[in-house]
């Protein structure tokens, strides 16, 4: 059973509880199953009164994170559970999911899912501002590994990255899929940010990311598909998750996808 969150990162005048023991939940400290403290000992541990620990306890039940159980506590629920595309969840995510390894491969094996459908989209339907957009947080990725801090115009190479991404979705000039793109934004961020990149690597990323780009532009779908899953295999080998590529990248086929002609 887990302790208490430390509150030295409290704000001063009244700690944010809710988000203090998400970031306990993401991190392990309360397991799916654990209790985490009661009430009366969060009111004590916090100084604020039983409301206020009420209403933190409240909105992570309907963040799915909790179970409130009669005459027992609030339990942890199974991450199937949790509502990780709910904008204030997937930011906690972003933000504390890191030592989260189950997490971070369940983001991954979405967007190998999603991604290069959503590449092949957007080669089909991206205007030449869109492309603009693409090109734009491409150049800026490359600008930022030139300096010693990876910044440009006092933006990373990550926020850059996260940029290039979320203009192919938006390229696609559909709806749904330029909405999934904001609620995805703080868990392709997670990704991208835990990934640990050689200067090599980098490299060889970078150059997935302009074939993923030049196929766009040059309106070739199916290339456009396989380029995704070209940078999303860089992505999964820097994180350690490469056994869902197992399988040649010619011969992957997305869920749904109609098998080819024979």
């Amino acid at each position: 059973m887990g302790q208490a969150p430390s509150t030295t990162s409290s704000r001063a005048t009244r700690p944010d509880i809710a988000e203090q023991l998400a970031e306990a939940i993401f991190g392990g400290v309360y397991a799916p199953g654990d209790f985490v403290p009661k009430e009366l000992d969060l009111c004590e541990t916090y100084g604020v009164s039983r409301s206020t620990v009420r209403s933190a306890l409240q909105s992570l039940v309907a963040a799915g994170m909790i179970k409130r159980i009669s005459g027992q506590g609030s339990r942890v629920q199974e991450l199937a559970q949790w509502h990780l595309l709910d904008p204030r969840v997937s930011d906690w995510m972003a933000r504390f999911a890191q030592p989260n390894p189950r997490i971070r491969q369940e983001i991954f094996a979405f967007r190998v899912a999603v991604e290069p459908f959503v590449a092949r989209l957007a080669a089909e339907h991206a205007t030449a501002a869109d492309l603009n957009e693409i090109e734009t947080a491409y150049l800026g990725m490359i600008k930022a590994l030139e300096s010693s801090d990876q910044c440009h115009q006092d933006v990373s190479h990550d926020d850059y990255d996260v940029a290039f991404h979320e203009a192919i979705f938006s390229a696609t000039h559909n709806l749904l899929w330029s909405q999934i793109s904001h609620v995805l934004k703080p868990a392709i961020a997670l990704l991208v940010e835990t990934s640990n990149h050689s200067a090599d690597e980098l490299q060889d990323s970078m150059e997935r990311h302009r074939q993923l780009m030049e196929a766009i532009r040059l309106r070739r779908p199916e290339e456009a598909e396989q380029a995704a899953l070209r940078v999303l295999e860089r992505t999964g080998l820097d994180l350690g998750i490469d056994s869902i590529f197992a399988t040649p990248l010619s011969h992957l086929r997305l869920p749904g996808a109609l098998p080819p002609a024979s």
